[in-house]
């Protein structure tokens, strides 16, 4: 098995000005690269002898609204021969079309819809891009940073229509208050003492009068 300097020196040599960028943290190979470069970097990463990655073990989104490139699509790979793994990375806006990789790896399908379903990410060519975890009248993409907590509609089960239905949700965020407190410490700051809190505080007074 190759050591991870020797798997970089190889992949960069083979791939050369495909690659963005590259670097190496906590013992993993992380590639960069432009989103037009994608399906050639996996099929050498699949194909060449010394690398095989034939294993796409994951394919996800990451949201970074203050970019003009807003989202990352991430592409997670494992080599069962060499025992090596490898994360290649890229940029995409909400209007990129990145190519659909289903062609090489038959796990990307539902990888990709729902990284579409969550993030709204777009996938060129891939043969059945729809939503796949939420409904299929379902507002927005529910892991996009700007998504509000409380969604934009509520469901519930109408008894007298006998069925389910949607109604705008009806707790406006802004209106929520959380003061990030524990129960113990809301205890705390209103003055009470709870059972046991004279063991936290060294206080044996009450053994010594049992005693």
């Amino acid at each position: 098995m190759a050591s991870v300097e020797q798997l970089t020196q190889h992949i960069t040599a083979g791939l050369g000005d495909k690659l963005a960028g590259h670097f190496v943290a906590f013992g993993e190979l992380t590639l960069e690269v432009n989103p037009r470069e994608i399906e050639s970097v996996l099929r050498f990463l699949r194909d060449d002898a010394d690398c095989a990655f034939t294993q796409l073990i994951d394919l996800c989104g990451a949201d970074y609204p203050q970019r003009t490139l807003r989202f990352d699509v991430v592409y997670h790979l494992l080599s069962m021969t060499e025992n090596h793994r490898i994360r290649v990375k890229l940029q995409a806006g909400e209007e990129t079309q990145v190519p659909s990789v289903t062609g090489l790896f038959d796990a990307a399908n539902w990888f990709e819809r729902e990284a579409f379903d969550m993030y709204g990410i777009l996938f060129s060519g891939h043969p059945d891009l729809r939503r796949l975890l939420t409904d299929y009248g379902f507002e927005g993409y529910p892991l996009r940073k700007d998504f509000p907590l409380t969604g934009h509609v509520e469901l519930r089960y109408d008894d007298d229509q006998k069925k389910v239905v949607y109604e705008p949700v009806s707790l406006v965020q802004e209106f929520r208050d959380f003061d990030f407190e524990s129960p113990w410490e809301g205890a705390r700051s209103m003055g009470a003492n709870l059972p046991g809190d004279e063991k936290a505080s060294g206080d044996n007074s009450s053994n010594e009068q049992e005693s």
